[in-house]
C-alpha cells in the first residue's frame, strides 16, 4: 500500500518492528510445535493409520463429500444472489432523509445484524410450520442467512457510500437528479468497484453460515461429512477432509478477492478512508 499513510495505529519504529518480527516467529515456532503434537497424538492413538484414511481414495466416497460441497455452494450463490442487491437497498433506504423509508430499514439491519442465525433457522424449522408457513429445506437455511447476510451488507455499502466525497452526491444534485437517480446512476457505481473486494470477502461468512445446515438436514458439506464419518466408522479423518476442502474454498475466494484489489488500483486517499469506513464495520458487527 504505497502512498497509503496508516490510520489505526502509528507506524512502528526499529525498535517495535523487531519486536514485531519477534513475536510472529514466535507465534509460528508454537503453532508448528501444536501441529506436531497434534500429529504425534494422532500417530499414538492409531488415526494416521492407513486403514483410516484408505476409504477417501476411493472415488464413491469423495464423490459423496463433492456432492455435499457442491449444495454447500449452491445455498452460498443463492444467498449470495439475495443478500447483495438486498443489502444495498436497505442501505440506501438507512441514509434516506425520509423518516418511513430510514426507520424501517434501520430496525431491520439492527435486528437482524444482532440475532444469531442459528435462532432464525429455529425459528423457521420449529415456530412457523404449525402457522402454516413450511418452507422448503433449502429455504429454511437461505432465508435465515440473507436475513443476516444482508443486514451485515447493508453496513458495509453504507460505510462505503459515507466514505465516498461528498462533492460526487453534491455535483449530481446540480444537474438536476433526484436521490434515487444519484444513488443510482453516480454514487452507487462508484462505491461498488472499491467495496468489491470486502464483498466478495463477506462470501466466505455466507459459506460459514450454509454450515448450519445440519439443522434442518439440509445435505450441505459438514451434514454430509457426519453421515459419511458414521458410515466409514472415520469422523476424525472425515472431518479433517471435509476441513481441508472448506479451506481451498475460502482461500479461492480470498484469492479472488485480493486479485481484483490488486487489479483495481484505487486512489490512495479513498482506500485509506475505504479501509477505516471497513474496520467500523467490522467492529459494529462483532
Amino acid at each position: 500500500m504505497r502512498g497509503v499513510e496508516p490510520v489505526l495505529f502509528d507506524r512502528p519504529g526499529p525498535r517495535g518492528r523487531r519486536r514485531i518480527v519477534v513475536a510472529t516467529v514466535l507465534a509460528v515456532l508454537a503453532l508448528a510445535a501444536l501441529l506436531l503434537l497434534a500429529i504425534r497424538q494422532f500417530d499414538v492413538h492409531g488415526q494416521l493409520a492407513a486403514d483410516k484414511w484408505r476409504p477417501f481414495t476411493q472415488w464413491p466416497i469423495m464423490s459423496f463429500l463433492l456432492n455435499g460441497l457442491k449444495y454447500t455452494i449452491l445455498v452460498t450463490l443463492l444467498c449470495t444472489v439475495i443478500s447483495m442487491p438486498a443489502g444495498a437497498v436497505i442501505a440506501l433506504g438507512r441514509l434516506s432523509k425520509r423518516r418511513w423509508v430510514s426507520w424501517p430499514a434501520v430496525a431491520f439491519t439492527e435486528i437482524f445484524r444482532s440475532l444469531p442465525t442459528m435462532l432464525l433457522i429455529l425459528v423457521f424449522l420449529l415456530a412457523l410450520p404449525p402457522v402454516g408457513l413450511n418452507l422448503p429445506t433449502i429455504w429454511k437455511l437461505a432465508v435465515p442467512i440473507c436475513l443476516t447476510g444482508s443486514a451485515t451488507i447493508a453496513e458495509v455499502f453504507r460505510a462505503g457510500i459515507l466514505a465516498l466525497e461528498r462533492g460526487q452526491t453534491e455535483a449530481a444534485y446540480a444537474i438536476g437528479m433526484r436521490y434515487g437517480q444519484a444513488m443510482r446512476l453516480v454514487i452507487l457505481p462508484q462505491v461498488i468497484r472499491p467495496l468489491l473486494p470486502l464483498l466478495l470477502v463477506q462470501l466466505i461468512n455466507l459459506l460459514k453460515d450454509s454450515t448450519l445446515g445440519y439443522v434442518v438436514t439440509y445435505s450441505e458439506l459438514l451434514y454430509s461429512g457426519k453421515i459419511l464419518g458414521e458410515y466409514v466408522h472415520a469422523p476424525i479423518q472425515t472431518y479433517l477432509v471435509v476441513a481441508a476442502l472448506y479451506m481451498i474454498v475460502n482461500w479461492l475466494i480470498t484469492r479472488l478477492a485480493h486479485l481484483i484489489e490488486r487489479r483495481q488500483g484505487r486512489l490512495p486517499r479513498f482506500r485509506t478512508r475505504r479501509v477505516t469506513a471497513a474496520a467500523a464495520v467490522t467492529a459494529a458487527a462483532e
